[in-house]
């Protein structure tokens, strides 16, 4: 599963409509199961559901609250077509270590890669069929002060557990024609060192055609394990590689920001994205209700 909290919703149609001047305006907690049953709520909300302190996100009916040595994550959401349905329940991330690791992604600092925690358990307690479950966890951050596609044309991310710890691998290529290469890996107590990665390696296309590549030790292939999720502009999959010797499985993206760019785009995305500008707010001496 995979959890996003948006404050400026990149992806959103309605964000883009609006000219993207009011990040504020545009928040979102995105939730997405996969497997049988999986669900997706991305709901695009107004300023007046945004709520935030030093320690918690809210937005809406949900929230993440960092307690210090845990994120825990209440999730009280619809999923968009073609299940809908409530999502309701907590998902607690639980890292190994905390890191000291940030990438800026372009050379003026614009956009900028944060892996808090490349190596954490998750907990998913979701109140839905088969979604109860334990296992690895990864807490990250990405920052930016223009729109994706202004700055790049293609990027592709990639996080493997690995015997010590994880590897990450951050590939893009921007638009000036300059590139970006980056590989770390990280130790469970949170130590991060730069390496370089193997070669980039192309694997099979996505579904929607999508160039998809990954880095591989010379003589091997990538390959797709498990689909996530699958959009003409962007894909999330599990995938299988080798790193220095290591076969190793992880959580794979790629994005395609020419393809984003393409206004017909945008209304196909409305329909996975719905908006609900209002959200309200308690009166002094009284209560409000949220509907979701």
């Amino acid at each position: 599963m995979s959890v996003i909290g948006f404050i400026g919703s990149v992806f959103s149609p309605w964000y883009h409509w609006s000219g993207r001047g009011d990040p504020a305006n545009h928040c979102c907690l995105n939730v997405a199961t996969y497997g049988p049953g999986g669900r997706f709520a991305m709901t695009d909300r107004g300023r007046d559901a945004l709520r935030q302190t030093d320690t918690r996100l809210r937005i809406g009916p949900s929230e993440m609250h960092w307690t210090g040595h845990e994120l825990r994550i209440d999730v009280n959401e619809i999923s968009s077509p073609p299940l809908i349905s409530r999502m309701r329940g907590r998902i607690t991330v639980t890292p190994a270590a905390v890191t000291g690791v940030e990438l800026p992604l372009t050379p003026d600092g614009a956009h900028v890669w944060r892996p808090f925690a490349p190596v954490a358990r998750i907990k998913v307690d979701l109140d839905a069929p088969g979604w109860t479950f334990s296992g690895h966890g990864y807490f990250d951050a990405n920052f930016g002060t223009r729109p994706l596609e202004d700055d790049f044309t293609y990027w592709t991310w990639g996080r493997y557990p690995t015997r010590g710890g994880a590897t990450c691998i951050y590939d893009a290529t921007r638009r000036d024609g300059s590139t970006l290469a980056a590989g770390f890996t990280f130790d469970r107590d949170g130590t991060g060192r730069d390496v370089t990665p193997p070669p980039v390696t192309a694997f099979r296309r996505s579904n929607w055609l999508l160039r998809r590549e990954t880095r591989a030790d010379p003589g091997t292939t990538p390959r797709q394990v498990k689909p996530m999720l699958d959009a003409p502009f962007y894909n999330r999959a599990v995938v299988e590689t080798t790193l220095n010797g290591e076969t190793v499985t992880g959580v794979h993206e790629t994005l395609d920001l020419t393809r984003y760019a393409n206004p017909l785009l945008k209304p196909m995305l409305a329909v996975r994205v719905p908006r609900r500008s209002g959200w309200p707010t308690a009166r002094p001496g009284g209560s409000a209700s949220h509907p979701g």
